[in-house]
């Protein structure tokens, strides 16, 4: 027992170097600092005239206070823990030693998510998103996939406490999806998501092929940033949109069948096509559709401003052999590998269930 609460001791001096470390990459001192200036400006005489700026405002004071309140209370648990091991030290009580071990290892597990958070030093990283899935090359199989694929990223997405609203769905023609589009909200969702963009290519035994070979399909993931209702970065001059309404192929009850509340947009300049039918009024298909638009157009402009195509967008290949970002391979083995990290798993069922954290772990560190 006691080599243990030892092992225990230099367990919790080492979370105190990782918080320190924490501490410098979310910039703390720099956070406080802002906070206080916000606090002050939020005090001054008609600041709440001004209903754009002192939303913006509340809004980033709570983010603020919410990654300060978040690293203290890290800081706090590890002392406690400390506490409780000298405690079992002294009064030799192992029936502590479980709940140490226990709460040792939730530590570790919030440390480590943490300090995810300090990579994620992107504009957008901390902006919410929208992601669109495309079946690619393999036909039915690669229509299977992409409903195999939208099922891991939801999966994913409450995993991390992410809420997911589905946009748009097109069904594939005999099974699974053509493609879809989903919002996710939460902290950092950007950020955790932005390297799940490109390619993902599956190997495995086809069910829809009789003779039971081996077949190659491919789905492709498009994750763009999603603006602040007031931010006014993106501009749209909806004299160069198209807007088409069309009856709604999805769940809704009736109304889908005999209003046209669907719509989809055509941005004629950039040839961006959104659409979104997921709502029963035709209003709140609009904007939304319009929030895609401006997502998309924020992918190209910061892609034309960093002058190459692996910068917000990413390189947008054709979704075929040779361009995947990751493999995920059912048969004769079984591997997830990511080509761009080299991270790999063969715990498939894990991955397709939702765990992605290896992954995006490797590519957050790389980038």
């Amino acid at each position: 027992m006691i080599l243990a609460l030892e092992q225990y001791k230099q367990s919790t001096a080492a979370m105190r170097g990782k918080l320190q470390e924490i501490a410098g990459g979310l910039h703390l001192d720099d956070l406080r600092r802002e906070l206080e200036e916000l606090k002050e400006e939020m005090n001054a005489e008609g600041f709440w005239n001004d209903l754009e700026r002192s939303t913006h405002v509340n809004r980033r004071i709570a983010a603020i206070e919410g990654k300060i309140k978040h690293y203290e209370s890290l800081v706090s648990a590890v002392d406690d823990l400390d506490v409780m091991i000298d405690l079992a030290n002294e009064e030799d009580d192992e029936s502590m030693l479980e709940e140490i071990t226990a709460e040792s290892a939730r530590l570790d597990e919030q440390i480590e998510a943490l300090s995810l958070e300090t990579l994620m030093r992107g504009d957008y990283d901390d902006s919410n998103a929208i992601l669109s899935l495309h079946a690619g090359a393999g036909g039915t199989e690669a229509q299977d996939w992409t409903q195999m694929l939208y099922r891991m990223y939801t999966r994913y997405c409450e995993h991390l406490g992410f809420k997911v609203k589905l946009l748009d769905y097109l069904e594939g023609d005999e099974a699974g999806i053509k493609s879809v589009s989903f919002e996710v909200d939460g902290e950092n969702a950007y950020g955790y998501l932005r390297g799940e963009k490109g390619v993902h290519r599956l190997v495995r035994i086809s069910p829809f092929d009789a003779n039971a070979r081996r077949h190659t399909s491919f789905s492709s993931l498009d994750v763009a940033p999603i603006l602040e209702d007031d931010d006014n970065e993106i501009e749209i001059d909806m004299k160069d949109v198209r807007v088409d309404t069309y009856h709604s192929s999805g769940a809704g009850g009736q109304n889908v069948n005999k209003t046209s509340s669907a719509v989809r947009m055509t941005h004629f300049p950039s040839g961006i096509v959104v659409s979104c039918q997921t709502e029963r009024d035709q209003v709140q298909n609009r904007a939304t559709c319009l929030k895609m638009l401006k997502a998309k157009l924020l992918e190209i402009r910061e892609r034309e401003k960093e002058q190459q195509m692996a910068d917000i967008k990413g390189e947008m290949k054709k979704i075929e052999w040779g361009s995947q970002i990751r493999s995920y391979v059912f048969q004769p083995y079984t591997m997830v590998k990511d080509h761009r990290t080299g991270y790999e798993t063969g715990n498939i069922d894990e991955v397709m269930n939702g765990g992605l954290d290896g992954f995006t772990t490797a590519y957050l560190k790389m980038q």
